[in-house]
């Protein structure tokens, strides 16, 4: 496995540490159809959170939140929307951004809960009014 996707599995596995002891409960890690993904579905206080884990060395190119671009906000909506719909999911939903910079062995972690709001994005971006 490369570099970069052993550093990116490894902040995921930090990621849902941190989430679990802040009282978060896992539903799915690594969550696939077809080409969207999902890196944590969890659900706290009655929400289903959609968490999209970015993992870097360092902050020399920027910080790792500052990488969720518009092409995977759309991806996550998708993915969201499948799962919501596969699963007959009845619930408030809510997306989050949980960055890691990995320093030796520790973990500094900055979790953003509900990162961007999935109705004001969707207005902005006409094409994707699927969701």
């Amino acid at each position: 496995m490369a570099e970069h996707n052993v550093l990116g599995k490894q902040g995921e596995e930090a990621a849902a540490r941190y989430l679990v002891m802040h009282d978060y409960l896992i539903k799915e890690r690594d969550w696939h159809l077809g080409h969207r993904d999902i890196d944590i579905i969890a659900e706290k206080h009655g929400i289903l959170v959609f968490v999209e884990v970015k993992t870097r060395s360092s902050e020399y190119f920027g910080t790792p939140e500052d990488s969720v671009d518009d092409d995977k906000k759309r991806n996550l909506l998708e993915a969201a929307n499948c799962y919501v719909r596969l699963n007959s999911i009845d619930m408030a939903v809510r997306f989050d951004i949980v960055s890691v910079i990995k320093e030796g062995n520790f973990y500094r972690i900055r979790h953003f809960p509900n990162a961007f709001d999935a109705t004001d994005w969707k207005a902005k971006h006409d094409k994707y009014r699927r969701f």
